[in-house]
């Protein structure tokens, strides 16, 4: 079997994006698994390369490509898709004096990194590449180039005309995909209906499978505390969730409980091994436990020792698989960013290429 092809978009060309890609590819593992290229600017990505060589001695060439044919796909060279839009004078930085950019949100890194996912996905949807992987964008940013949506899930459902979808993070072992994301709390409490929990349950169980678990488990959390307590502080579990529970059941959808579990025992359930996957109610009922797993903050040395987890739309006709952290403006150019989420990320691409393929 051929190694699958990694479509990368840069991310926003004034966050960390460059520099995180420069140094997740400064990793000889990954040319062994499969094919990266980058989609982004050549401007960009030579500068994070100068700082990386400055401040952690890392040595690789950019390689400008207009086509995925002219890629060499080589441990040491960078082959870089240039979209041509930033150019080097508009970054403020200096690689030979490593410093934060401090831009933060701009019209052109928003349109800049909305390009580059498009552009990515549309080389997935052509069969160019096997994979799409995204670095972190700025919903600001998007928004003020005139792109209106709320982050890279919302665009690939556009573009691949997707009406059922979901976001799955995961780290290690533990994974969780989410009936709601970015809408307030109050909003999501009224998004919990069975057919929407139902839809994620069934988009679970499909994820484990794309891994290669062949009899995947799947934990359902409940809403309220203590799933309500049979009604006391809440009907949603009873109402809403336990039929969409008994209807995946009779599906031949493995939920060993075959009830919601209370929300603040599932994860030490799903960390246990009692489920491969856990079907949430709500942002941050799934990024709070994720993030405290895979962030990992040195108190002493005052930096990140890990920056871990990813993410991955399910329900596309193509994969994506994302970091699960953001631009980090105010770091950006200072060489410090850390490249650990990109490279789970690319792992949970090689794996699902591999086992579409």
């Amino acid at each position: 079997m051929s190694k699958p092809i990694l479509g990368i978009s840069m991310g926003d060309p004034f966050g960390n994006g460059p520099e995180i890609t420069v140094k997740a590819l400064a990793d000889k593992t990954v040319y062994d698994r499969c094919r990266p290229l980058v989609v982004g600017d050549v401007s960009c990505m030579e500068y994070a390369a100068k700082v990386a060589k400055k401040v952690s001695n890392i040595d690789v060439k950019i390689h400008p490509i207009k086509s995925v044919s002219e890629a060499k796909f080589e441990f040491g060279t960078i082959d870089v898709y240039d979209m041509g839009l930033v150019k080097p004078s508009d970054i403020p930085g200096d690689p030979e004096h490593p410093a934060p950019f401090r831009l933060g949100a701009t019209k052109l890194g928003g349109e800049a990194a909305y390009q580059y996912v498009v552009k990515v996905i549309h080389m997935a949807l052509n069969k160019e590449i096997d994979a799409t992987i995204t670095n972190a964008l700025s919903k600001e940013a998007i928004n003020m180039a005139g792109h209106h949506y709320s982050g890279h899930t919302e665009i690939y459902a556009d573009e691949t005309k997707t009406t059922k979808y979901g976001m799955m993070l995961a780290h290690g072992d533990l994974r969780v995909v989410h009936v709601s994301t970015h809408v307030s709390l109050r909003e999501a409490c009224d998004r919990v209906k069975k057919e929407r929990v139902l839809e994620c349950i069934r988009l679970a169980n499909d994820a484990c499978k794309a891994l290669g678990i062949r009899e995947p488990k799947v934990g359902v959390a409940g809403l309220n505390p203590h799933c309500g307590e049979d009604g006391m502080f809440g009907r949603e579990d009873i109402e809403e969730i336990q039929p969409a529970i008994d209807q995946a059941l009779s599906e031949g959808i493995n939920i060993p409980e075959k009830k919601p579990t209370p929300p603040d025992t599932v994860f030490s359930k799903a960390l246990g091994g009692w489920y491969d996957i856990v079907v949430v109610m709500y942002h941050d009922q799934g990024h709070i436990p994720l993030k405290v797993k895979g962030f990992v903050y040195n108190k002493a040395e005052k930096r990140w020792d890990a920056v871990a987890g990813i993410n991955v739309t399910l329900g596309l006709p193509i994969i994506r698989a994302s970091v699960d952290h953001g631009t980090g403006f105010g770091h950006a150019g200072d060489g410090g960013a850390n490249a650990l989420s990109l490279l789970n990320a690319m792992d949970y691409g090689i794996r699902l290429a591999e086992n579409r393929k």
